[in-house]
Formats: structure tokens, C-alpha cells, sequence
């Protein structure tokens, strides 16, 4: 009888274990597919994030919903690009999400920053622009020359220091910005998730230091294989770099930067603004002036714009999705992205689709 007492207890000694072991990994939430994506990486092997924003809604036009709140009200930590790419989490992180630390990563050190281009054939920005309706609208300078000398080359991986030791979280918000002023596309440069990987790492083990191996050998497989695609979508693109095509908004420049491609122009700034006569007869022109090779559609916004601005014209068409909507979730999620946004850049600039 005693054995079986024994036996007993120790069963619930060994749940128990197991339960406190599991009430130990943190409740984590993410934005965005390409955020997810990065953070489930990292996780594999302890947990799972939440992902807020499924299926192919935008950020930038994307509304709160009730279904959504549960996730923030259990959070320990969220995992969000920023109030200028999602003005929808802005009020619900203060106020539902309280309680959890919020990581704004395209705003932590190391991510490399873009001003919003205009001019010429990148639409002006609206500088009377109020409130949160679309994030393109956000500028609040004339920058002026949009040849920032961020050479992305020197943000290269060798000399990557990856010992987490000693950090200071205080520094997540390492580069203060003003509202607007910078492109909030960040992921799309490979090196700039990096440094929102490491960050991620970081802010787990804090929370959970007992899985700090798991977390810190994610992070080391993740940084190899963000160097091996890097230099596949380098290959891929390098015989189309001197093509020029035209986005539907512009949302590619980190990703242009980083594989020495450049868009010769936008449709729009507001994506959920259709541009007017004058606006698309403008970017007819300088489809004709440069002889732009592709225009790229974006799956979440109007397509007919695309026939529209094309037609008389020998640009071919093609479509890029910076947030890779219609891949599943999970940690393939934001290479499947990169190389589909390669993949159709090549495709359509070779005259390949």
C-alpha cells in the first residue's frame, strides 16, 4: 500500500513539475505574419506565439477586433513593428495590452531606418496629415535627397556579436524617431531582422531563463540561415538589378537597398486611396520615360489601378506582397516571403511570367 502511495505522489509531484514548467513560458502575441514568423522561430521547441493580424488584411487600414482582445489581455509579452505600420494596436496595447511589455522592433537598435521617399515619381506625402489613417501619409519633413548613405553592406553579418549577456532592455528603443519620418517596411532588409531576432531572444530569456539554450541555439540557426537566403536572393537578383519597375506603394525600399535594386517609382502613397486621374497619367509617363520592365500589384489593394496604368504601355506586371499574407504562418513564414519577393521580382524583370 505504501508503494502504491508512493507512487502516487510522485505522479503528482511529476505533473505538478510539468505544470509549473508550462505556466513558466511566457504568453506571447505578435502582429504580423513576418513578426510571428521570426518570434515562432525563435520559440520552436518551448512554445507558440499568437498572431493578431491573419489572412491578407492590411496593417495599415486594419481594425481592432473584440476577437482580438483576449490574446492582449493575456499577454506577458507583444511583439510589434510600430504605431507607424500599425496605428490599429496603438490604443489597445496601452490600455487592453497593459500588463504585457510591448517590443516595438522596428524601433530597437540595430534596425537600419529609411525615410519615406517622395517626389518625382514617388507621390508627395499629405504634411497636414492627422491622426492614424495610413501610415504613408506620416511624413512631417522635406527630406530632401533621398540618397541617405545607408550603405546596408556595412550592416553585414561578420563580425555579428551574439553574446546576449549583460543587455540593457532599456535600450529596445535605442533610435528615437518622430512620428512619420521613417519607412516602417523594416523586415524586408534581412539584416534589420536580425537585429529584431536578437531582441526577441533577449526579451525571452528574461522572461523565461530556464529555456535561455533553446532560445540563444534558435537564434544561432535562424542568423545561418538568414546568411545562407541572403546570398541565394543576391544570386537570383544580380542579372535584373539594372530594371526598372514600378510598386503599387512603396513599401520595398529596405529590401532594394539590401539586393542593389531600385524602384523608378509608386502608384500611390495611401494605399487605401485611389489616386487620381492626373496621379496615374503621371505614372504612365514615367512608365514610357524609363521604360519601366514591370509594375507590381499588391495582393491586399485595388488591381484594376495596375491595368489601368499599364495599358499603351509595354511594362509587363507582376505582384509583390510585403507581408507574404497568403503563406501559413509559422517559422518558414519569413523566408517563404523573401524568396516569393525575389521570385517574382526576377520572374517578372526577366521577362520570365
Amino acid at each position: 500500500m505504501s508503494l502504491l502511495r508512493s507512487s502516487i505522489v510522485s505522479a503528482l509531484l511529476l505533473c505538478s513539475t510539468s505544470t509549473m514548467a508550462l505556466s513558466e513560458t511566457p504568453n506571447v502575441v505578435a502582429s504580423i505574419k513576418p513578426v510571428h514568423s521570426l518570434v515562432a522561430t525563435i520559440m520552436q521547441g518551448v512554445g507558440s506565439p499568437q498572431l493578431i493580424l491573419e489572412g491578407a488584411s492590411s496593417p495599415h487600414t486594419a481594425s481592432f477586433k473584440p476577437s482580438q482582445a483576449g490574446m492582449l489581455e493575456q499577454a506577458d509579452i507583444v511583439f510589434w513593428v510600430g504605431e507607424d505600420l500599425e496605428p490599429f494596436l496603438e490604443k489597445p496595447i496601452e490600455t487592453i495590452g497593459s500588463k504585457a511589455h510591448a517590443i516595438a522592433l522596428g524601433e530597437v537598435q540595430g534596425v537600419t531606418h529609411l525615410a519615406p521617399r517622395e517626389g518625382g515619381a514617388f507621390e508627395a506625402h499629405d504634411h497636414d496629415h492627422d491622426g492614424h489613417a495610413d501610415h504613408d501619409d506620416h511624413a512631417a519633413h522635406d527630406h530632401g535627397d533621398h540618397d541617405h548613405g545607408h550603405d546596408h553592406e556595412e550592416h553585414a553579418h561578420e563580425g555579428h556579436d551574439h553574446d546576449h549577456e549583460g543587455h540593457d532592455h532599456d535600450s529596445h528603443a535605442g533610435h528615437e524617431h518622430g512620428h512619420g519620418e521613417v519607412d516602417p517596411h523594416v523586415w524586408l532588409d534581412p539584416e534589420n531582422a536580425r537585429a529584431m531576432a536578437r531582441v526577441i531572444t533577449e526579451e525571452l530569456v528574461e522572461h523565461d531563463p530556464d529555456n535561455k539554450a533553446a532560445y540563444e541555439a534558435n537564434l544561432a540557426a535562424l542568423n545561418a540561415r538568414l546568411d545562407s537566403e541572403t546570398a541565394e536572393i543576391r544570386d537570383m537578383l544580380a542579372p535584373v538589378k539594372d530594371k526598372g519597375f514600378i510598386v503599387f506603394h512603396d513599401a520595398y525600399q529596405y529590401f532594394e537597398k539590401r539586393f542593389g535594386l531600385a524602384a523608378a517609382g509608386s502608384i500611390t502613397v495611401s494605399p487605401e486611396v485611389i489616386p487620381g486621374a492626373e496621379r496615374v497619367s503621371a505614372i504612365k509617363a514615367k512608365i514610357g520615360e524609363l521604360g519601366a520592365t514591370c509594375v507590381f500589384a499588391e495582393p491586399q489593394f485595388e488591381p484594376k489601378l495596375i491595368a489601368v496604368v499599364t495599358e499603351g504601355t509595354n511594362a509587363r506586371t507582376g505582384t509583390l506582397d510585403p507581408l507574404g499574407a497568403a503563406l501559413p504562418a509559422g517559422p518558414d513564414q519569413y523566408f517563404g516571403l523573401m524568396n516569393d519577393l525575389a521570385t517574382s521580382l526576377k520572374d517578372c524583370l526577366a521577362g520570365e511570367s
